[in-house]
Formats: C-alpha cells, structure tokens, sequence
C-alpha cells in the first residue's frame, strides 16, 4: 500500500494536467479559511446547558502557508464567532519542510493568546509538536517547547488532566489526552517501550462527578475506545486527508481509514468530530478539503 508520504510526493510532481490541479491545491491552504458548524445533541447531555466550542486543529506554523499574519486572521475569525470555549487541538508547529522560514513557538503562540472566550481558551499537544522537540525524543521525557510557550502565553495545556467547567450553574467537564503519537520511532534514537503519551483510564478518573465530559483528543483513533461516558470527542490530525473528493480521503493517517478521516462521527450513540484543521503537513496542498475553523453546537 502506498505510504501518506509517497501519495503526497507523487501529487507534487504530476505532469501538465496535474500542474494545474496541484496549483489550486496549493492555493487551498492559503487563500482560503472558512468556518464549518455542526449541531450535537449527545445522549445524557443535560437541559439547559447550550455549549458553543470553537475548534482549531493543526495550525502548523511556517512561512509562507501559515504566516503569523494569517494566524491573526484566524484568531480574529474565532473571535467574532463569540464561542462560550476555544479548544485547540495540537499541532502548532510545522508539519513540512516545503517552507520559507520555520516559525519559533515564542513567536506563534502569543499570537494566540489574542483567543477570546467566556469560557477560556484550552490546548492540548500534537505529535509534530512532541516530534519537533529533539532534546524530548532523545530522553523520552520532558514538556516540549510547544507546551512550554503555550503556557508562557497564559494557554493551559492538558495532557492527561481534566477541569471542571460551569456555564450558567451548570457543570461540564473538559479532558485532555496525551497525544497517542508522541515519541516518533526515530532510528536516530534508543528505542521506545511506547510511542504515546496518552493514558484515557487516567485522565477519566480524574472526573469526579456525573456532569458531561468533552474530550480533546489529536489523534481520533483512540475514539474506538472512548466509554459513553464521555459526551462528546474532539480531533484534529487527519486534515480530512488533505486531498478528499467526493467524501473520500485517498490517504488518512489513522489505522480506520476513511471511518475517522473527517467530519461528525456516531458510533453506539457516542459523537466524535474530526476538525479538517488548518495547515499542511508533508506537502502544503490542500484539493476539496479547505482549512476551516469548527463550530460546534451542543444542545440536549
């Protein structure tokens, strides 16, 4: 089977009628932002509590594709969408070599302390933000320079943690995974014992009532395992694929495939939504799946 990688290498080196195709697709991740709502009433979710979240996924800072001027453009269209919550669902750095300048987490993440909401703004990690930091993968340990400028710019980050969240007098829980991808199988350095850092047991046992509980997860192949206790699942990682034609992603880096490749997931009356995300990873080419901000409605 073809790898990700390859697919993407094959696409940028298409012949006269490709040339074109693959121009559009490269003006996909820059000219275009659009917003994408969806509207959830998971089972168990309480009356009274309406939830607006906005979701950004996979920002993959780097020049020229995603400049910290754009990154202002997306934090100011977040804004205006007046969410009660902002989650932000890892992914920060550059996910390709394909760039003009490598963008520093000093720089992109006070841009993104300028996200606005009653409720809080809320990060987790993603793998290229675990695989960027080579001292972490050396020692396989360690926060990562991502976490560290988050947190310096007054962003939260959970891995592994829980918070207890109230709307109105009504609770809500918010929980962040670990990232399931964290340490890279480098053959650079010694072996690993595990690849993620994720612990779902752990992180749900620090729920300590029967309020709903959203989850945050970059990778959403963990979903197969998520308990209807939790509400509602939040992704990024696939990019929808980054090339989807017709509802199909040819490649998806998840091990389901096109099951979690993008979009309002209901299995066994649980919900998961996968955010196309934002940037680019591999190449910066983006055909039938545009960067989008997710607005996500949630009613009983």
């Amino acid at each position: 089977m073809i790898s990700r990688r390859h697919f993407f290498k094959s696409l940028g080196g298409l012949g006269a009628l490709g040339v074109s195709t693959t121009a559009y697709g490269f003006s996909e991740p820059v000219l275009q932002l659009g917003v994408t709502r969806y509207n959830v009433s998971p089972p168990r979710w309480p009356s009274g509590l309406q939830l607006k979240i906005a979701a950004i996924a996979d920002l993959h800072a780097c020049d020229p594709w995603m400049s910290l001027d754009r990154i202002h453009t997306i934090v100011e269209r977040t804004n205006a969408l007046k969410p009660d919550i902002i989650v932000m669902l890892g992914d920060y750095v550059a996910g390709h070599r394909h760039v003009t300048r490598f963008i520093p987490a000093n720089e992109w993440a006070p841009v993104l302390a300028g996200l606005k909401a009653p409720l809080g703004v809320h990060a987790i990690l993603g793998n290229h933000d675990w695989w960027d930091d080579r001292d972490v993968q050396r020692d396989g340990k360690g926060q990562p320079v991502a976490r560290q400028a988050l947190e310096a710019a007054g962003i939260p980050v959970y891995e592994n943690d829980a918070r207890r969240i109230t709307k109105n007098g009504r609770p809500f829980w918010l929980a962040g995974l670990g990232d399931q991808l964290a340490y890279m199988p480098a053959r650079r350095f010694r072996p690993l014992r595990r690849i993620g850092v994720d612990d779902l047991s752990a992180t749900l046992a620090k729920i300590t009532d029967d309020a709903p509980v959203i989850l945050l997860a970059h990778e959403p192949d963990i979903f197969s395992e998520v308990p209807s206790r939790v509400s509602l699942t939040l992704s990024g990682h696939t990019h929808g694929g980054q090339v989807r034609v017709f509802g199909y992603s040819p490649m998806v880096p998840s091990r389901y495939g096109n099951r979690y490749a993008y979009g309002h997931v209901v299995e066994d009356d649980r919900h998961l939504i996968i955010s196309g995300g934002l940037g680019c990873s591999i190449l910066p080419v983006r055909i039938g799946m545009p960067p989008e901000i997710v607005m996500v409605d949630v009613t009983a």
